[in-house]
């Protein structure tokens, strides 16, 4: 049986083949490159069109961090035993979905607020501090393990602790994805069967026959579940490789990193390219004046309510 994480104490560069026992394919990583370099100039482009600029820091920014992953694992498939690209690609992976999971903490808060804050348990403003909060402290904390464990095989120490703490830092962000499924779930069952959670003083009144989710609201909530699906899967894969060790079956086996981290979170970030929340939950334009509006009031609502 491989040593597990917490065993380990050999280092990914003793590895006669290089820090990867293998040699990543240059064709796939310049195919990845490409793509998440797409995904990214349209994301940019995109929250400047809908001038939604939380969409900088999170979609897009995870774009820019898979494209340094991947510019490393191009930069390893010519040079393998390099330590440098490997560290790279090494933080850089690992990280890069994190911002895009706090996207579709912040866009279900909209869509609550959108269509009935009172079937929901955390209130929309709730939604985007608690979870996003966390999700920070997720970032840093698996961007120190990955930094550490970086640090450990340029040292040639063990990177079992650097390891450990990466692998805390995604099973904390399965936690927190877990739970907002949850929290979803319970919003869209309750406002499905119109049974409110909480009084509201302005709660949205519907005319008779009119529903609450509007086609493109339908459309919207199932790619966020698509990009959620597929960073979870990522995430458990994440988990079970790095729990494997550093020569495990599962961290030693390109096809898996390829299909189960490149293609997952290729298809998360491209689902709210062509679901972007400027399109499908802006209703008045292209302009994202309602959307801003709608925080507006929700935050002066907010603000009233803690004054009472």
């Amino acid at each position: 049986m491989s040593p597990s994480v917490f065993e380990a104490s050999q280092l990914p560069h003793q590895n006669p083949v290089g820090p990867y026992t293998y040699v990543p394919t240059e064709w796939i990583c310049v195919l990845f490159l490409v793509l998440y370099s797409i995904s990214t100039i349209i994301h940019l482009s995109q929250a400047i069109k809908f001038r939604l600029w939380w969409m900088l820091p999170t979609a897009t920014f995870a774009g820019v961090l898979e494209i340094l992953g991947w510019s490393a694992r191009l930069w390893s498939s010519h040079s393998p035993k390099l330590l440098t690209p490997y560290e790279m690609q090494l933080v850089g992976t690992i990280i890069a979905p994190t911002p895009l999971v706090a996207a579709n903490f912040i866009i279900l808060g909209k869509i609550i607020n959108q269509v009935g804050p009172q079937y929901s348990r955390l209130t929309p403003k709730l939604y985007t501090i608690i979870f996003c909060c966390f999700d920070v402290i997720c970032l840093i904390v698996q961007a120190f393990g990955g930094a550490s464990a970086a640090h450990a095989v340029s040292q040639d120490t063990s990177a079992a602790m650097g390891a450990n703490i990466m692998l805390g830092g995604i099973a904390a962000q399965l936690f927190a994805i877990v739970v907002y499924v949850t929290l979803a779930s319970e919003f869209f069952l309750r406002l499905k069967y119109n049974s409110p959670f909480r009084h509201v003083e302005q709660p949205r009144v519907l005319e008779k026959g009119q529903s609450a989710v509007s086609k493109n609201l339908r459309v919207l909530i199932c790619a966020m579940a698509f990009c959620t699906l597929c960073i979870f899967i990522r995430s458990i894969y994440r988990t079970v490789e790095l729990a494997g060790g550093w020569f495990g079956p599962v961290i030693t086996t390109q096809h898996y990193f390829d299909w189960l981290d490149g293609a997952m979170v290729t298809l998360a970030i491209y689902s709210l390219n062509f679901f972007h929340p400027g399109m499908w939950l802006n209703k008045e334009g292209p302009t994202g004046h309602d959307l801003e509006q709608a925080d507006e009031e929700e935050e002066e609502a907010a603000d009233e309510e803690a004054a009472a």
